[in-house]
C-alpha cells in the first residue's frame, strides 16, 4: 500500500511537470541514499528512495537570499514513509549551489524505525553542482526529529544523491 502511494506521488509529480513543461516552470528530483547514518545499534539502517517537487517560479529574493517552496515524499527499505513540504534557500558561487530547508511533514514508521510522532521536522543541508544545463548533481545531509513533542524523540540522520532537472 505504501510502495503504491509512493508510485502515485512520483506519477502525480512527474504529470504536473509534464503540464508545466511548455512554460519551464517545474524542478523535478529524484533521489536515493540511507535513512538513519548513525544508527548506533545498527538494526534502522536502510536505503531511502524518494522525489520532490520545486516551483522556479515561486522564488522570492529576500535580504535574507532567495527561497521557494519544496515538497517532496521519501520511502525507506523498511516501509517508512515520509511526506514534507516547507521551505529551501539557494545560495550560489557560480555553479555550485549550496541549499539549505526546512520541510515539517507526516511519517509513518511502517517495519521501520519509530520517531516517536506523525508530526516530524526535516532539517537540511544540499550542496549541488550543475552538471548540464537546467540540471543539477548534489550531495544532501538531513537530520529529521519531532523536537521533543512526540513521546520520544531518537531522530534520525540521514544522506543521500539527488538528481534535479528543470522542465
Amino acid at each position: 500500500m505504501k510502495f503504491k502511494l509512493l508510485i502515485g506521488l512520483m506519477i502525480a509529480f512527474l504529470t504536473f511537470g509534464n503540464v508545466n513543461a511548455d512554460q519551464g516552470d517545474s524542478d523535478i528530483s529524484f533521489y536515493t541514499g540511507t535513512f538513519d547514518v548513525i544508527d548506533k545499534e545498527g538494526d534502522d539502517q536502510t536505503t531511502l528512495f524518494g522525489v520532490e517537487h520545486k516551483n522556479p517560479n515561486l522564488f522570492r529574493d529576500t535580504f535574507l537570499g532567495k527561497f521557494k517552496p519544496v515538497t517532496g515524499a521519501f520511502m525507506t527499505g523498511n516501509s517508512s514513509v515520509y511526506l514534507y513540504t516547507g521551505i529551501e534557500g539557494q545560495y550560489g558561487i557560480g555553479p555550485l549551489k549550496i541549499l539549505p530547508s526546512f520541510t515539517p511533514g507526516y511519517y509513518e514508521k511502517g517495519d521501520g524505525k519509530d520517531l516517536g510522532s506523525a508530526l516530524e521536522f526535516k532539517s537540511e543541508v544540499k550542496i549541488g553542482l550543475d552538471i548540464f544545463e537546467n540540471s543539477n548533481l548534489s550531495y544532501s545531509y538531513s537530520h529529521i526529529s519531532n523536537n521533543d513533542w512526540g513521546e520520544t524523540n531518537p531522530g534520525t540522520d540521514n544522506q543521500h544523491i539527488t538528481f534535479s532537472k528543470n522542465f
